[in-house]
């Protein structure tokens, strides 16, 4: 018996390391889950959330706990997208690894310049975030530095991969940009259309692609459309070109669906993140899925 534990012990140290990364990773929306599996494909992975759910409402369910009180990384939006619920999660799980920003705990926003900052917010204002836009996954610029620096934060975490992590992001990188390259092709018809939203949720996608917004669906951030805001709205639209009204998958459609008949103008459900439509598998196919969605609602104005 003693022969085959050592034999055992021998064979279990001459397992190679690389490309067994050993993280856990807690996400807490799907396109930080797809990235981590980009940077670390062999962690273990799990999405807090879907890109059916407004991520700015989650309860501090049990399993979320439980899930947590397991990770090395919990990596998020931030920029305060969270703060509904995250810091519950923290509390419950008690998990030390993820309290930290300089360590466990990584905000996407706190590596980027974030657009819609504000130096002063009061209740009236609605549900705004002064630390700015937080849905700046839809930036594919932001979102390559982002991908760097979560390469960085895994390989302080876990050294021992250190070499697969740094890796496996310059190849996100070197694919990305390729990505990036025929997206501004496909996509240039886009330019100079003017865009009804829901929320902030596409600012970053449409201020790449040079897509006006001209009116949003919420009288006020976090405030679902009022009959009043929509017939200002309808009203603006007799005197500003509308070239289409998108919302996102988790959003209600009722608003947009009125102003859509009232206006004369195409609607069209956008996938927020990775899982909001058939179509948008990984980041790839979900930014791929977006532009043709907007090159087709936007094709008969």
């Amino acid at each position: 018996m003693r022969i085959l534990s050592k034999l055992f012990l021998v064979s279990s140290l001459a397992l190679p390391v690389s490309g067994q990364a050993a993280l856990t990773v807690f996400a807490c929306e799907p396109e930080w889950a797809a990235l981590s599996e980009e940077i670390a494909p062999g962690a273990t992975v799990y999405s807090a959330t879907t890109a059916k759910q407004d991520p700015h409402h989650i309860q501090a369910r049990p399993g979320l706990i439980s899930k947590m009180r397991k990770a090395d990384i919990v990596v998020c939006s931030g920029a305060e997208l969270e703060v509904g619920w995250l810091p519950a999660l923290q509390m419950k799980s008690a998990n030390p690894k993820v309290q930290s920003r300089k360590q466990g705990l990584f905000f996407a926003a706190d590596q980027v310049d974030t657009i819609g900052k504000l130096e002063k917010v009061d209740p009236t204002m609605g549900d705004v975030h002064p630390e700015g836009n937080p849905h700046l996954h839809l930036d594919p610029y932001r979102m390559e530095k982002i991908a760097q620096s979560l390469a960085e934060r895994m390989a302080a975490l876990d050294p021992a991969n250190k070499d697969e992590y740094l890796a496996n992001a310059k190849k996100f990188s070197e694919n990305w940009e390729h990505h990036i390259k025929r997206w501004e092709k496909e996509a240039a018809p886009l330019k100079g259309k003017n865009l009804v939203t829901y929320h902030s949720n596409f600012d970053y996608f449409l201020q790449w692609l040079g897509v006006n917004v001209v009116g949003d669906l919420e009288p006020k951030p976090g405030l679902p459309p009022s009959s009043q805001h929509l017939a200002s709205l309808l009203s603006m639209s007799k005197k500003t070109h509308i070239d289409a009204i998108v919302y996102a998958s988790y959003q209600d459609k009722k608003g947009a669906d009125w102003l859509s008949q009232k206006a004369g103008v195409p609607a069209m459900e956008l996938p927020m993140s990775v899982g909001g439509s058939e179509q948008s598998k990984n980041l790839i196919s979900l930014y791929d899925d977006l532009i043709k969605k907007l090159l087709k609602v936007t094709s008969s104005s």
